[in-house]
C-alpha cells in the first residue's frame, strides 16, 4: 500500500535520491534512517528499496537484497521500487530478471526516461534487438530535442537491418541540427558532425545505396574530419560502381602516397584495375610504385608473392635480399617464410641465393662473386646472414646446422640478444627444454629491462614445467606488494595463464590447471559484461561506427583461439577425472605417477626417483605459495569489495584447485566449456570430436550421432573420427533391441549414409529431445 510522506520526511527522501546520485551512499543510508525511525513510516516501502540500493553499493548485498524485497511487499505499485529491485538485479548480471522488474516499473510510470534507458541498455546487452528498438523509439517520443534520442534510435533500426528508415531519421535529425546552427542555438561540433556523417554513409554502403554513399562523400568533403576514412569509403563505393578510373586516382594519390605500406590499400587498386590474376599487369603497377615509393618497403615485397618465372623471381627475390640483410632486419626470415608455403622451388631459390651469400661474404665481404666488389659490405652483414639461414635450416627440422650457424653468428657478435633467442628455440624445437631456458636466461641477462625477453623466458620457463621460477621471473614487471599471479590474472594476461594450465596438466595437477582454465573463462565473460558502459557512453560521445564494431566484436569473442585452446584443455581434463576420478584423500600429483612412463614419473625399486622427489617438492611449494597468496589477496580486498560502487557478482565464487580436481558432475563441467565451442569453433573437428566424448559418456546416442555427422563433413579421413565411428556402429549394435523403433531407423540410417559418404553439404541439425 502506497505511503504518502509528509513534507519534512518527503525533504529527507528526495536528499537520499540525491545522495545516490552523487554516490555518497553512506549519507543516503543516514536520512533513509531517519524516516524509518518514525514509527508511522517504518515500513516505508520507497524508503526501504533506496536504502537497499545503497547498501549494495557497499558491498552489503544481503542487508540490501532484504531491504529492497521489504519496500517491494510493502508497495508493490511503487515504481521506484521496482526499479531498485532491477538495478539491484543488474548488479547480479541477472539481466533478464533485471528486465522483468523494469517492465514492472514501467506499469506505473510509462514516461520515466532513465527506466526506459535502463531497459534500453539491458536489451541491447542481452541483444534483444526488437526490444531494444521499441525502447529507444519511446525514448526518441518522450525527448525528441535531444540528440542521444535520435541517434539511438537510428542505431536500434541499424541492428535490425532496416537501413532506409536508419538513415532517413539521421537526415532529419542533421536537418534539424543545421537549422539550430543557423540560428546560433547549437554550437558546430566539427567532429560529432563528422562521426555521424561517416555513420549515415556506412549504413548507405550497408544497405546497397552505393549512389547516394557517394553523394555524400562528395557533398560533405569538407566536414568530415577523418580524411582517411573519407577517401577509403570513396574508393570503395567507387569501385563497388563500376568507377574504377576514378577509385583508382584516389587510392593512388590519396591514400598510398599517404601510407605506401599499407597492404589493404594495394589489394584495393588490384581490385579496382580488375588485375588480381594478370602477374604482367600487377608486376608493372608495383613497378611503378618502387619507383614513385623507393623507401616503401610493400612494393618490392609484394611481387615475390606471385611471380611464377623463375628468372623474374631470382633477380627479384636478389634485390630484396641484399637490402634487408644490409638493414639487418631480424624479422627477415618471418616475412620470408610465406614463400615457403607458396611453393618448394622458390623456398629452394632463397636457400641457394643465401648460401651464396654466405660463401661470398666469408671469401671477400661482398654479396657478389665479382672480386672486383671486395669489402663492398660492413662486416656484421654475415652475422644476418648466419641467423636467417639458421632459421631457414631450423624450419627445416635440419638441428645441427641451425645450431653450427648460430653459433658462428654469436661468437662473431657476441652482444647481439636476438642470437640467444634463436638458439633457445632451436634447443626447444629439438625437445632440450632445459637447455633453451639455459639460453633464453642468458638473452635475458643483457637486457633485463626488456618485457618482451622477459615475457619470452617466462614462456619458456613454463614450457620445461618450471612453473615457480617463472612466477619470480614475471613478477619483475608486475606490480609491487602483489604476488605475480594475482597481478597477471588481473591484467588478463591469457598467454600466461594458459601456459600455465599446460604445465600443470603435464605435472598431472589438474586442480590448479583447472584453476587457470576457469580464470580465462572469466575473462571472457568480463569481456562481454565489460561493454555494459558502452551502451550509453558511445551514443553520447557519437562515436558510433566503432560502437558498432565494438557490438559484432563481443558476439564472436569466443571464437578467440585462447578461448579454444583452453576450454578443449578443461574438457580433456574433466573427462580425464570423470574416467578416473581422484580419492577425496588424494592430491592430483600423487594420482599422476605411473600415469604416464614418459614423464619420467616412475617408482624405481618402490621408491619414488630423485625427479619425482624434486617435482613433489616443487609443487608442495607451488600449492603452499598459492595458499599464502591467496590468503593475502583475500585481506587486501576485503576492505576495497566493501568501499566498491558495484559489487561483483562474477567472482563469488573462489577458484579452489583442491574442489576444481573433485568436481560433483565432471561431465555437466565440460559440457558448460563445450556449448560455447559448438556454438563459435563448429569449423573445427576437434570441437565434435570432443562433443562425442561427452555425449558418449552421458549415453546420448542421438547427440553422438550429430556430432560424428559434423565431424564427417569437415574431415571424413580424420583417423581420431574412424575410431570414434568404429566405437558408435559397436555401441549401436549392441543396444539394437533396447532402441526405440523410430531412434534406430534414424540411427541406422545416418550410419550407411556416413560409411557411404552420401551426407549432404550443408549442416543438417538433428532436432533432439533428451
Amino acid at each position: 500500500m502506497k505511503e504518502t510522506l509528509p513534507s519534512k520526511e518527503l525533504g529527507l527522501f528526495k536528499k537520499i535520491l540525491k545522495c545516490y546520485e552523487q554516490k555518497q551512499y553512506r549519507n543516503g543510508i543516514k536520512f533513509a534512517k531517519q524516516i524509518l525511525s518514525n514509527p508511522k513510516y517504518s515500513e516505508h516501502g520507497e524508503t526501504l528499496a533506496m536504502k537497499g540500493l545503497s547498501l549494495n553499493c557497499l558491498g552489503k548485498k544481503d542487508e540490501a537484497y532484504e531491504n529492497v524485497k521489504r519496500g517491494l511487499k510493502n508497495d508493490l505499485k511503487s515504481f521506484i521500487c521496482w526499479h531498485a529491485y532491477g538495478l539491484l538485479q543488474r548488479s547480479d548480471y541477472k539481466y533478464d530478471e533485471a528486465i522483468k522488474c523494469y517492465r514492472n516499473a514501467l506499469k506505473w510510470n510509462q514516461n520515466n526516461i532513465q527506466i526506459w534507458r535502463d531497459l534500453s541498455a539491458l536489451q541491447i546487452q542481452m541483444r534483444d534487438l526488437d526490444g531494444y528498438s521499441e525502447s529507444r523509439f519511446q525514448l526518441f517520443k518522450l525527448r525528441a530535442t535531444q540528440r542521444a534520442s535520435w541517434i539511438g534510435f537510428a542505431l536500434s533500426l541499424h541492428l535490425l537491418k532496416e537501413y532506409e528508415t536508419a538513415t532517413n531519421i539521421l537526415e532529419e535529425f542533421r536537418k534539424s541540427e543545421n537549422q539550430n546552427r543557423q540560428t546560433g542555438k547549437t554550437p558546430v561540433v566539427d567532429y560529432e558532425n563528422s562521426e555521424i556523417l561517416l555513420y549515415q554513409i556506412t549504413l548507405y554502403i550497408e544497405g546497397g545505396s552505393y549512389e547516394k554513399a557517394l553523394d555524400y562523400l562528395n557533398r560533405y568533403h569538407d566536414e568530415i574530419c577523418d580524411k582517411v576514412s573519407l577517401y577509403e569509403y570513396q574508393a570503395d563505393v567507387l569501385i563497388r560502381l563500376n568507377r574504377t578510373t576514378e577509385a583508382v586516382q584516389i587510392i593512388k594519390e590519396k591514400l598510398i602516397n599517404r601510407n605506401p605500406d599499407n597492404r589493404a590499400y594495394y589489394k584495393l587498386i588490384e581490385r579496382a584495375m580488375g588485375i588480381e590474376n594478370d602477374e604482367r599487369k600487377r608486376h608493372k603497377l608495383y613497378q611503378d610504385f618502387q619507383k614513385k615509393c623507393p623507401s616503401a618497403q610493400l612494393p618490392h615485397r609484394i611481387p615475390l608473392d606471385f611471380l611464377s618465372d623463375q628468372d623474374e623471381f631470382r633477380t627479384h627475390l636478389n634485390v630484396y635480399l641484399k637490402k634487408s640483410l644490409r638493414k639487418g632486419q631480424p624479422a627477415l626470415f618471418k616475412d620470408i617464410k610465406q614463400l615457403y608455403r607458396k611453393s618448394e622451388e622458390k623456398m629452394r631459390t632463397v636457400q641457394e641465393l643465401m648460401e651464396q651469400y654466405r660463401t661470398n661474404l666469408l671469401s671477400h665481404l661482398s654479396f657478389d662473386s665479382d672480386l672486383s666488389t671486395t669489402g663492398s659490405e660492413d662486416t656484421t652483414t654475415i652475422v644476418w646472414v648466419n641467423y636467417y639461414l639458421a632459421q631457414h635450416y631450423n624450419h627445416l627440422k635440419q638441428y645441427d646446422q641451425a645450431m653450427q650457424l648460430i653459433d658462428e653468428a654469436i661468437l662473431h657478435t657476441p652482444t647481439l640478444i636476438e642470437l640467444y633467442m634463436f638458439k633457445a628455440k632451436v634447443y626447444k624445437s629439438k625437445g632440450e627444454l632445459d637447455e633453451a631456458v639455459e639460453c633464453i636466461n642468458e638473452a635475458q641477462s643483457l637486457d633485463t629491462a626488456d618485457r618482451y625477453l622477459n615475457a619470452k623466458c617466462v614462456k619458456y620457463m613454463l614450457r620445461a614445467n618450471q612453473i615457480k621460477e617463472a612466477e619470480e621471473m614475471s613478477s619483475r614487471f608486475t606490480r609491487d606488494g602483489l604476488p605475480a599471479n594475482d597481478d597477471l590474472n588481473e591484467m588478463q594476461c591469457m598467454w600466461y595463464q594458459s601456459e600455465v594450465a599446460y604445465a600443470y596438466n603435464r605435472l598431472g595437477n589438474y586442480g590448479e590447471a583447472l584453476k587457470k582454465c576457469h580464470e580465462i573463462d572469466r575473462h571472457f565473460t568480463e569481456m562481454n559484461e565489460d561493454q555494459f558502459d558502452f551502451h550509453s557512453y558511445c551514443i553520447r560521445k557519437v562515436t558510433l561506427r566503432a560502437y558498432v564494431d565494438l557490438l559484432r566484436l563481443v558476439d564472436v569473442l569466443r571464437e578467440h583461439p585462447f578461448y579454444f585452446n583452453i576450454a578443449k584443455l578443461a574438457i580433456e581434463i574433466y573427462l580425464r577425472l570423470f574416467d578416473e576420478p581422484l580419492k577425496e584423500d588424494d592430491s592430483s600429483l600423487s594420482n599422476s605417477i605411473g600415469g604416464k612412463p614418459n614423464e619420467s614419473n616412475v617408482l624405481v625399486n618402490g621408491k619414488k626417483s630423485k625427479k619425482e622427489k624434486a617435482k613433489q617438492k616443487q609443487q608442495e611449494s607451488t600449492e603452499n605459495s598459492n595458499k599464502e597468496n591467496e590468503a593475502n589477496k583475500n585481506a587486501k580486498n576485503k576492505d576495497k569489495m566493501m568501499n566498491s560502487n558495484v559489487y561483483s557478482a562474477l567472482h563469488s565464487e573462489p577458484l579452489v584447485p583442491k574442489q576444481l580436481e573433485h568436481p560433483k558432475d565432471a561431465l555437466k563441467e565440460a559440457e558448460r566449456f563445450l556449448k560455447p565451442l559448438q556454438t563459435f569453433a563448429s569449423d573445427r573437428i576437434e570441437t565434435h570430436l570432443l562433443a562425442f566424448e561427452v555425449y558418449y559418456r552421458r549415453h546420448k546416442l542421438l547427440l553422438m550421432l550429430q556430432s560424428l555427422k559434423r565431424a564427417v563433413r569437415l574431415d571424413c579421413k580424420n583417423s581420431k573420427l574412424g575410431e570414434q565411428l568404429k566405437l558408435f556402429s559397436s555401441l549401436v549394435n549392441d543396444k539394437r533391441d533396447q532402441l526405440n523403433d523410430y531412434v534406430a531407423e534414424v540411427i541406422f540410417s545416418e550410419l550407411d549414409r556416413i560409411h557411404s559418404g552420401s551426407l549432404d553439404n550443408e549442416l543438417n541439425n538433428l532436432k533432439i529431445t533428451n
